[in-house]
């Protein structure tokens, strides 16, 4: 049987303060997919499926057009509406970046290289799940990714995030490729945590399912921006109650196909004045709250249950 944590640590948070005393880190994600989603235009055998308006009947053999078309809109469109209200606050983005995603759009690639502000974590080659490539397959994709984004951005990414999860083998495969200071495979915490794989001691820095934009899309997630940007507000307002006794982070999950729509960023620019009116809050990519965290938290008095 395969061991899952069910423990993490408990009441054993480390204590301690993010850099310069801040309480509550805020991790702002922007995920850019946009043209590295499956279609038959890439030669894909089948196609993505995920749209505005969910997930409907298509023929298998056509071109979906339409989901295309949502997609570039996000390339075209969405990612500069982000990027802009990113510059207008000053805040940094973790850019979860699929390689082949700016290989195909040098604009975006060169705002991120120029920008230095913002992060790149490799987000795979192209937006794909993991679990279907074999092994091998997996292990050439990290190598494709890394050696794509030292060209288009001219710097490689220390973080990796999977699509819909890792397989079993993606950590043991960005030990081995070296160079990866955390992963954000995982959903299962409000704070980085350690694990063990192939005898070193790594670090997660968990990702969000629910302060996310892609509920959007999903039939019981939120209609207008003022539902999502009060939900981000819910979440931001426990998280900053909790910090006041242990460090916590919030991540925040963005997509420019969703929340890049005009009716939608009023939600992310909303949240941002939100957090920033209160005291000891953090913005940070994920690298610096990786590097942060492992000053605070020493692996080796880290909870058996969280490793």
């Amino acid at each position: 049987m395969r061991d899952r944590d069910l423990v993490g640590y408990g009441r054993s948070v480390p204590r301690g303060r993010w850099p310069n005393g801040a309480r509550l880190a805020v991790s702002v994600v922007l995920n850019y997919e946009e043209g590295s989603e499956r279609n038959f235009a890439l030669g894909d055998a089948d196609q993505e499926t995920g749209t505005e308006w969910g997930q409907y009947p298509y023929p298998s053999d056509v071109a979906n057009l339409a989901m295309e078309s949502i997609y570039e809109y996000g390339a075209r469109v969405g990612v500069w509406r982000i990027f802009e209200t990113a510059d207008a606050a000053e805040i940094p983005l973790t850019i979860f970046a699929c390689a082949l995603a700016l290989e195909l759009n040098p604009d975006v690639a060169d705002y991120v290289r120029e920008v230095d502000r913002h992060e790149v974590c490799s987000h795979g080659y192209r937006w794909e799940e993991v679990f279907r490539l074999s092994r091998q397959e997996e292990a050439e994709h990290i190598k494709l990714a890394v050696e794509s984004f030292e060209q288009t951005v001219g710097r490689r990414p220390v973080g990796w995030y999977c699509r819909y999860g890792p397989s079993e083998h993606t950590r043991e495969l960005l030990v081995r490729h070296g160079g990866f200071l955390y992963d954000c495979d995982s959903y299962a915490d409000d704070t980085p945590y350690f694990v063990e794989c192939e005898g070193e001691t790594r670090l997660v820095v968990p990702y969000t399912p629910d302060a996310n934009d892609f509920r959007f899309w999903q039939a019981n997630g939120p209609v207008t921006a003022r539902a999502m940007g009060e939900y981000l507000q819910d979440s931001f307002d426990e998280l900053y109650q909790e910090s006041e006794h242990h460090p916590r982070m919030l991540s925040v999950g963005l997509h420019p196909r969703i929340i890049g729509r005009p009716g939608r960023i009023k939600a992310l620019r909303d949240f941002i004045a939100y957090a920033r009116s209160h005291d000891g809050v953090w913005f940070a990519t994920r690298e610096q709250i990786a590097r942060a965290w492992l000053e605070i938290a020493d692996p080796a008095s880290t909870p058996a249950g969280s490793r």
